[in-house]
């Protein structure tokens, strides 16, 4: 018992490893964005798109690996440039430090109160995902029809709030089942996932507040 427990801190660090790793080379992608054409993004963003669905489709073989992980956050990083390049031209490039560091802040609590929780949040799984396809239907609907700068801030404190729960759930369950060593990376992606997206959906709401001074 001892020794599965031991077995499962470590996959568990291992995780959290990968996790850390993958925010580097988003951070070495977000760099690379400035040199990268306008013109380049939409695609960049249609292969992220295509590969976040490639591996939800792998995660059942067990096929998504760290070279992936890492590609897709790199690919990720270079994506999320032009939206923290116009919340720091709006802003202020303060209001992206403060943004990330609220979600490094929300990430650590929710983390922690989802690994200490001893009820398995699993149920939480459902209504979760409705939420998040909400969210998805609202962004695909806002490109053709522009939200108002009130019904994106709206959209953005439910965004901070779902992906604040999956945080919370995402390390609730990795304590709850047994973690192998081929689900390391598609664990550590999904923490990357609830990371990313936290951080996008708070530099929308100080970015907001910060262009109405």
């Amino acid at each position: 018992m001892e020794a599965l427990q031991t077995r499962q801190r470590s996959m568990f660090q291992k995780v959290l490893w990968v996790f850390a790793v993958s925010l580097l080379f988003a951070t070495a992608g977000l760099y690379t964005g400035r040199f990268v054409p306008p013109g380049l993004m939409m695609p960049l963003m249609v292969a992220e798109v295509a590969m976040i669905i490639a591996a939800f489709w792998l995660r059942r073989r067990k096929s998504v690996g760290y070279l992936f992980v890492y590609a897709f956050t790199f690919i990720s990083g270079i994506t999320t440039y032009p939206v923290v390049a116009y919340y720091a031209s709006v802003a202020g490039a303060e209001v992206v430090l403060l943004a990330f560091g609220s979600t490094f802040g929300i990430f650590a609590v929710m983390g922690t109160i989802g690994a200490v929780t001893k009820r398995d949040l699993g149920f939480l799984s459902t209504a979760l995902l409705v939420a998040l396809l909400a969210l998805i239907f609202i962004g695909i609907f806002s490109i053709f029809s522009p939200l108002t700068p009130t019904g994106l801030l709206a959209c953005s404190f439910i965004g901070a709030i779902v992906f604040s729960l999956y945080i919370v759930y995402d390390f609730n369950q990795m304590k709850h089942h047994s973690i192998t060593e081929e689900m390391v990376p598609l664990l550590a992606l999904n923490l990357y996932l609830d990371f990313v997206n936290l951080f996008i959906n708070i530099l929308q709401i100080l970015g907001i507040w910060g262009s109405d001074d």
